[in-house]
């Protein structure tokens, strides 16, 4: 599936044998999001892996002591900057699509998958 993705490009992935490992959900569909996007042609990989880095450091700036778990929130920050310079999607629908799933998620219960309304 990721043999066409160079994941070594990528700055401090957390990795095992067989591949990228995830957290949570949420980081494992941020990672299929952006994947998609760039198998897409959206982007490319080297932009993409710029972008990542770009976040990265920006944050080691702002005091992120770099521990290796605030990592996929550089990742989305990352992937949400490529989609808006890219014309994607704009702030402001960033914006109201995280209120969205935040809503959902709100009045999901727990254990149930969370499942965007027409809101």
């Amino acid at each position: 599936m990721m043999d066409s993705v160079d994941l070594s490009s990528l700055p401090a992935l957390p990795l095992d044998d067989e591949g990228p490992v995830f957290a949570e959900p949420w980081q494992a569909q941020a990672f299929a999001m952006t994947l998609e996007l760039y198998r897409a042609g959206y982007f490319t990989w080297k932009e993409w892996a710029t972008q990542l880095s770009e976040e990265i450091t920006a944050a080691q700036k702002r005091g992120d002591p770099d521990l290796g778990d605030t990592y996929y929130h550089h990742w989305l920050a990352a992937l949400e900057k490529l989609t808006q310079d890219k014309g994607l999607a704009s702030a402001t629908e960033l914006v109201t699509r995280k209120q969205q799933w935040d809503d959902a998620a709100r009045r999901t219960p727990h254990g149930e998958p969370i499942v965007l309304g027409d809101d």
